[in-house]
């Protein structure tokens, strides 16, 4: 294969976005062969945007099947992720999906065993890791250059939400049809960050999400986490869509420094000795080791984002290279948002690995008494 077809499903903003620079030939080794979306409308104008030669279908099994695809982009909405990728793995095609993996774990592990049980190429768009920023934070830290990892802290509050953006789709916001609220929208990306930059799952977490905070919603728009690993760290997550003027800031310390990441800038100070070993030989009370910052260079502007993550995983198709973003990995970050949600709800802490079963069923409970069912 010296090409790959490439179909798009689901062609809503992200799912558009895609085909606008596949039809342009942006990405090496593809060509957009097929679209589809149950809103015949918008399924005429993309496919007529995207030119001649690109086949649109409003039914995605007959899509799937057609054969006129080698690999398939999933951007439809979060709770039909895993049961279209498990049949397009059926229909021996590789598999890219937009975030979120999924709403819940269980039906996520349902899909990574479908894609283990195939020799397809399985990828998530998680295109943050693709940002010079959080691959430096983590390569510093995989070279040992800020020691054991002791805390981390993320504030993630600068994706503010009028009341009309969620007036806008009945599907938004609402656990039947959306499955939760920033920690699905907006946050995967930085609890896939967080868990990919630290390079460890925390043993247990204990959180406090608010259902509907000054907004008319079901979901959660604002969550203040704190977690515990097995080897003693810490780390607290925060995230709102209803704060604003907001904030974005990643704060890793570890027992040989402290790397800060905040208004597209990475700082990094290092101490002279570790913290243990100072603390073992230090003379004086009040004394403190020794530190300096050390400047860090990073290639300019934010990465390849989204195309970036499509020419990587187009790029392991036809050559076999490791993907920067294996969708097998997208359960890891999901786990973390249905730990919040369950420590909300049963008022407690949240171990890990996941009760999945209880999560599961307590969704369906907030499901049953979503709007989006009773409308």
């Amino acid at each position: 294969m010296d090409q790959v077809r490439i179909g798009i499903v689901g062609l809503g903003n992200m799912g558009s976005g895609h085909a606008r620079y596949l039809s342009k030939g942006e990405v090496e080794g593809a060509v957009l062969t097929a679209v589809c979306d149950g809103d015949r409308q918008l399924l005429e104008r993309v496919a007529g945007e995207c030119g001649e030669g690109v086949a649109a279908f409003d039914d995605a099994s007959a899509f799937l099947s057609s054969g006129l695809i080698d690999g398939v982009l999933i951007c439809t909405p979060h709770y039909s992720h895993p049961p279209l990728a498990i049949e397009a793995f059926r229909n021996g095609l590789h598999v890219l999906i937009e975030k979120p993996a999924g709403v819940y774990t269980k039906q996520v592990r349902e899909m990574n065993e479908a894609a283990a049980a195939t020799d397809k190429i399985f990828g998530i768009m998680y295109n943050q890791r693709t940002n010079p920023m959080y691959r430096k934070l983590r390569e510093l830290i995989r070279q040992g250059e800020l020691g054991e990892i002791r805390r981390l802290n993320w504030i993630i509050t600068d994706w503010y939400r009028p009341q009309h953006y969620y007036n806008s789709g009945g599907w938004r916001a609402t656990w039947a049809k959306e499955g939760g609220g920033v920690l699905m929208n907006q946050a995967p990306h930085q609890l896939d960050l967080w868990q990919w930059i630290a390079g460890m799952m925390p043993t247990r977490i204990r959180a406090f999400c608010s259902f509907g905070k000054r907004r008319d919603i079901e979901v959660e728009n604002e969550v203040t986490a704190y977690a515990e690993y097995a080897n003693g760290a810490t780390a607290v997550f925060i995230t709102s869509t209803c704060e604003t003027p907001g904030t974005n800031r990643l704060e890793v310390t570890g027992d040989r420094g402290k790397a800060v990441v905040e208004e597209g800038r990475l700082r990094f100070w290092q101490l002279d000795v570790s913290e243990p070993e100072f603390n073992r030989t230090a003379k004086e009370s009040f004394a403190a080791p020794g530190k300096r910052e050390i400047p860090i260079e990073l290639e300019p502007g934010d990465g390849e984002q989204h195309i970036g993550i499509t020419r990587d995983w187009v790029r392991a198709i036809l050559t076999g290279s490791p993907l920067l973003a294996p969708g097998e990995e997208g359960i890891r970050g999901l786990t973390l948002a249905n730990a919040m949600l369950l420590s909300t709800w049963t008022d407690g802490w949240a171990e890990l690995p996941l009760d999945e079963d209880l999560f599961y069923r307590l969704l369906q409970e907030k499901i049953q008494a979503s709007g989006a069912v009773r409308a």
